[in-house]
């Protein structure tokens, strides 16, 4: 936890400097010019430097990549010994791989961060006399910015006005309860930030009341700026992320033992080193499959410009994958399952008739609150309008997800009453009396009366109501503040009852995700009374419920064992939701979490892919992976389908590196066991390897079949791994049996060889995407054009570069014709055997799959 000490005062001294140099309009703020100016003079409003995105910088990053520095080691060492060609061409293909790759990703990125703005957090700001909203990166020192409940404090700034002003700001101090802002011009409290009581920090949360502020100090420059790094921590990995680590991992450990392999034999047989050194690196190169960062950004990228025609704008461009990935999703009911149109239906006393004194009640507090306000507030302020205008509110006790409920103190120049409304259970926990049929007659909560009270909560929550609990208590005319403390021997008035209808697309689009292998988990503060309404409503199977009581008492592990078979997760605070989200997780499952709160934020960073609305809160907007700009689940089915066919495409390219590509560099490690010369010189094998990356650059724009978005699937290594040694043995079976044909049948040369084994290997490297494209029939899946046209290009450059120039360079020489037709005989019989072998493959796995389903 970062030092509280020695910040505060420091900071006070400067922004009374700024504020006596400014030229400060309280009426009317910076106008347009001068701000402009100052953006100039302090740079954006964020933690990280201009310049990150700087091309130049990206492109000199590409050369940290350990492949492309042994290979620009290799052309010095080509240069350095006379080999000027392959010095000019190792350098020629590391630079237009580097540059391929960088272009497309730059592109993508761009693509992902124009969508972002759309959702980016703002900022209420006064300029040129206008109250009007900013992205928060375009405030600068001296703008004056409006506050409220649930906003994220967009830079350090001085408290000029406030109304019941509460923030957390444990992120700066360590300190988890919220502490009061008041206007004024002295700390009050030494050097600890804490007692920085006219003050608010960047990324501090306001929790409930309101503010004016004037903005001392942005970006860098404010105090989480300055600890940035330090107190910045990395994300937990996705489950795609650890997948494609784990990937990457197999790749590495497979290149280096074939590496070593080569090297070995070439020493053993005395070849030169030189020659032997550079093959032994162009084979790591063909290995590594050194595109797929950039197929992944593309194709993530071109994902988020459908889902954002979808509704669906993407944050974090790898959560898209972890959203087809996704088997479970947790959400609260409301607005996803219920219209959110919530409407006061009844008032009742504590006998259960009808009671406008509980709707006085309800509706003083509801009107002084300063909180966030909740739909149920929505709902009482419009259900009727009630005069109020004799009473004024003195203090608050905000509302909070441990009490749960929130209090007023509140006086009319005879009386002075504490207003309490919340969560039922704990209304009625803290309530001494409670009012009979009339208001005068207040009655001691016995045994039996409590009895009673409960019957009529649970009858309430049984016919679908939400329920809020109202009491109250009258304090000394000189009570001067509001404390939780005071919130006992309270008086039940009764109990506002409040209806949600289900949404009419709600069970449509449930059966859909449903079919779609998604389960819903209802995660909800509400009672499992009034949830288990709305379930039978939707026709949702209640499989097991678990209360937060329950939940509290569990350790981890039996936590993880009742998650499986509950769907019900009722009466839960938010640490209790983050509980079930990473019991779910640590069970195997993807999970997803769907929540618009000021204190979803938890949740939603623990969620393998966290999913807000557009009406949230900044602290859920700035959580959150996705935004739905609607609250519908089917907007989120359509997003589950495009993560699918996102992951569809990155598949195809992680299937053909480790399969065919795989094979035919296996048969040239092989190769140098019997071979007096090398089976193909570095060179070659680099043009090979970027010829055939050119190639695979559509498949980001290939379409994927429908049943390769029927479930949630993960990067799962057993199946990648088997997929490659089933495959990539075909493919080196023809590659030794194309050996012998050269060698023995046609007699042919070092450069005849050489040639020949280079056509043959592209084209059945390339040919091949056509049939692992797609599980089923490929000539009845429709390929996208412009894939066919960059593989058949290929295969076509292939053939006719040793004719060429260029080709003699390479070391090619013209093939007879024969060869070509021996050749193309081989490609044809290679592509049958494997669309053999997968329809075989396929047939085995998806039997496995059901049988473990059944297990």
């Amino acid at each position: 936890m970062q030092s509280q000490k020695a910040t505060a005062k420091a900071w006070w001294v400067r922004a009374n400097v700024e504020l006596e140099l400014g030229s400060l309009n309280a009426n009317k703020g910076l106008d347009s010019s001068e701000a402009n100016k100052l953006l100039a003079q302090f740079g954006p409003n964020t933690l990280h430097e201009g310049g990150r995105n700087n091309l130049s910088r990206q492109f000199l990053s590409r050369f940290k990549n350990p492949l492309v520095l042994i290979l620009l080691a290799a052309s010095a060492v080509s240069a350095l010994m006379g080999e000027l060609t392959n010095f000019v061409i190792i350098t020629l293909i590391v630079l237009l791989s580097v540059t391929l790759d960088l272009v497309q990703e730059h592109r993508a990125n761009l693509a992902a961060e124009k969508l972002k703005q759309v959702v980016s957090v703002r900022a209420s700001v006064l300029r040129d006399g206008i109250r009007q909203t900013l992205m928060v990166s375009e405030l600068v020192p001296g703008d004056l910015v409006f506050l409220a409940a649930g906003d994220l404090v967009p830079a350090d700034g001085l408290v000029l006005e406030a109304h019941d002003l509460f923030v957390k700001q444990s992120l700066l101090t360590g300190e988890t309860y919220p502490v009061e802002k008041h206007p004024g011009n002295s700390l009050g409290g030494g050097d600890d930030l804490q007692q920085a009581s006219n003050a608010v920090f960047m990324g501090t949360i306001v929790i409930s009341g309101s503010a004016l502020i004037l903005v001392v100090k942005t970006g860098r420059d404010t105090e989480i700026g300055s600890i940035a790094e330090s107190i910045s921590k990395p994300a937990e990995p996705t489950s795609f992320e650890l997948g494609t680590r784990r990937f990457g991992m197999l790749i590495m450990r497979l290149t280096i033992l074939m590496v070593m392999f080569v090297l070995l034999v070439n020493a053993l047989f005395q070849k030169p080193w030189l020659e032997s050194f550079l093959f032994a690196v162009a084979l790591a190169v063909g290995l590594t499959p050194e595109l797929l960062p950039m197929v992944v950004s593309v194709t993530l990228s071109r994902g988020a410009i459908r889902m954002a025609r979808q509704h669906m704008i993407v944050k974090r461009l790898s959560s898209i994958q972890d959203l087809g990935s996704m088997d479970i999703l947790c959400t609260d009911k409301t607005g996803t399952l219920t219209e959110a149109k919530i409407e006061l239906e009844r008032h009742v006393d504590p006998t259960g008739c009808d009671s406008e004194r509980v709707l006085m009640l309800a509706y003083c507090n509801s009107f002084f609150e300063t909180g966030l306000k909740s739909p149920l507030d929505d709902a009482i302020l419009a259900h009727r309008h009630i005069d109020v205008s004799a009473w004024k509110k003195i203090d608050e006790v905000p509302f909070d997800f441990e009490r749960r409920r929130v209090s007023v103190l509140i006086d009319n120049g005879e009386c002075r009453w504490l207003v309490v409304k919340g969560a039922p259970d704990e209304i009625i926990g803290l309530c001494s009396h409670y009012e009979g049929n009339k208001a005068e007659q207040v009655l001691p909560i016995n045994g039996e009366a409590r009895e009673s009270i409960r019957e009529q909560q649970h009858g309430l929550e049984e016919e679908g109501f939400r329920v809020l609990g109202i009491a109250w208590r009258q304090v000394p005319p000189d009570h001067p503040h509001a404390v939780i403390g005071d919130e006992t021997e309270l008086v039940l008035a009764g109990f506002a009852a409040f209806l949600d209808p289900p949404k009419k697309s709600a069970a449509s689009a449930l059966a859909a995700l449903a079919r779609s292998g998604v389960t819903i988990k209802i995660v909800t503060g509400d009672s499992e009374r009034v949830t288990r309404h709305v379930c039978g409503q939707l026709n949702i199977p209640v499989q097991g419920i678990l209360l937060g009581n329950d939940l509290a008492g569990m350790d981890e592990h039996a936590l993880q064992a009742r998650v499986e078979s509950t769907n019900l997760f009722c009466r839960v605070n938010p640490a209790q939701k983050e509980r079930v989200i990473r019991a779910l997780k640590a069970r195997g499952h993807v999970v997803g979490y769907l929540g618009d709160g000021i204190n979803d934020a938890p949740s939603l960073h623990a969620a393998d892919v966290g999913l807000s609305v557009d009406s949230a809160v900044d602290v859920a907007k700035e959580a959150a992976d996705m935004i739905l700009l609607r609250h519908d689940l089917h907007v989120l089915h359509a997003g589950v389908q495009e993560g699918r066919r996102t992951f569809g495409n990155i598949m195809k390219y992680i299937l053909m590196g480790t399969s065919s590509n795989f094979g035919n560099m296996f048969s040239m490690a092989g190769a140098a066991l019997f071979l007096p010369f090398l089976p193909m010189l570095p060179t070659q094998i680099l043009l090979n390897n970027i010829l055939y990356d050119i190639s695979e650059i559509p498949i980001p724009l290939d379409k994927v079949d429908a049943v390769e978005t029927r479930s949630p699937r993960i990067l799962d290594l057993d199946f990648v791994r088997n997929f490659m040694l089933i495959i990539g043995s075909i493919s080196s079976l023809f590659d030794f049996l194309t050996f012998y044909i050269l060698l023995v049948v046609l007699q042919a040369g070092e450069k005849l060889f050489q040639t020949g084994w280079f056509v043959e290997s592209l084209c059945t490297q390339v040919l091949v995407i056509f049939i692992i494209r797609t599980r089923g029939n490929p000539l009845r899946s429709r390929t996208h054009p412009i894939l066919i046209a960059t593989s058949l290009t290929v295969v076509l450059l292939a053939a006719l570069l040793p004719f060429t120039p260029l080709g003699i360079h390479f070391g090619f020489v013209a093939p007879p014709a024969e060869l070509y037709l021996i050749l193309g005989g081989m490609v044809a019989a290679y592509l049958l055997c494997v669309e053999f072998a997968k329809r075989v493959f396929f047939s085995k796995f998806n039997q496995s799959r059901i049988a473990q389903a059944k297990g």
